[in-house]
């Protein structure tokens, strides 16, 4: 027999009313040998299934993949974007999840830290709290019916932190290698987040206009697709959780156009 840790996040930890779970395991067993065994627990977790993405170990697995030697199987709901156990970012490219608030400011201080005499453009963009609700999270409609006309009050963001900061620096790579921009920043809020406040900014940084947009797009696109990082949307008498099921791979690639000397 193995033992297995088995991590639960947002909507899915609310539903067994733990963040943690120790399954004991045949040999052999999968995946979704540990889904099943983790649903005869906790059965309200069944529903979700089609709608989970799973990571061993920190990597994405597809549920026939052997348990094996692994330790820890994180099971990965709908993502909206969103540490330690990842090595720490080079100097062309900052990577941090950040329980503490900055403001708008934060382009001007990431692009200042990453530009060299070599770079002619700094692109940033900013998310920030808005009083609308966005979509809800598959198996949310309910609960977000109930608060249907209300604004947002805040939100409460929640991850898996190494295995975001792994992410966003894969993220950092695919920048690299598809736009030539060597020199990127993501920085993710967890926690509260109050309304009109910011919860994310990206900066891209190059010689050239058009691969420091299309870089910024990609890494705040991808972050959001990608990142285990969950929102809550907070109301006066309860919250939803927000957003899509996780994509594992990345976009498609737009082409070499955007790397042009312009």
């Amino acid at each position: 027999m193995a033992r297995l840790r088995v991590r639960l996040f947002a909507i899915q930890r609310e539903i067994a009313g733990t963040r943690q779970v120790e399954l004991e395991l045949p040999d052999g067993a999968t995946v979704e040998t540990a889904w099943e065994g983790l649903v005869e627990l906790h059965p309200g977790l069944a529903p979700g299934r089609e709608f989970v993405r799973f990571a061993l170990d920190g990597s994405y697995a597809d549920a026939g993949t052997p348990i094996g030697t692994a330790s820890e199987l994180a099971v990965i709901p709908p993502v909206s974007g969103g540490g330690d156990g990842a090595p720490p970012p080079g100097p062309m490219r900052i990577i941090e999840l950040r329980e503490e608030s900055f403001t708008t400011a934060i382009i001007a201080e990431l692009g200042d830290r990453l530009a060299t005499d070599s770079d002619g453009a700094i692109v940033g963009f900013v998310g920030r709290t808005r009083s609308s609700p966005g979509t809800p999270a598959p198996g949310q409609e309910v609960e977000a019916a109930r608060h249907a006309g209300r604004t947002v009050d805040a939100l409460e963001y929640e991850s898996h932190e190494s295995m975001a900061v792994a992410i966003l620096g894969r993220i950092a790579d695919e920048i690299a290698a598809r736009f030539g921009v060597e020199r990127v920043a993501i920085v993710h809020r967890t926690g509260d987040v109050p309304l009109g406040e910011a919860s994310v900014a990206v900066v891209a940084v190059s010689p050239h206009r058009d691969a420091a947009f299309a870089a910024a797009r990609y890494a705040i696109d991808e972050t959001k697709a990608r990142a285990p990082i969950w929102k809550a949307e907070r109301f006066a008498d309860g919250h939803v959780w927000v957003g899509e099921v996780a994509r594992e791979e990345p976009g498609p690639d737009p082409g070499p156009a955007t790397r042009g000397d312009r």
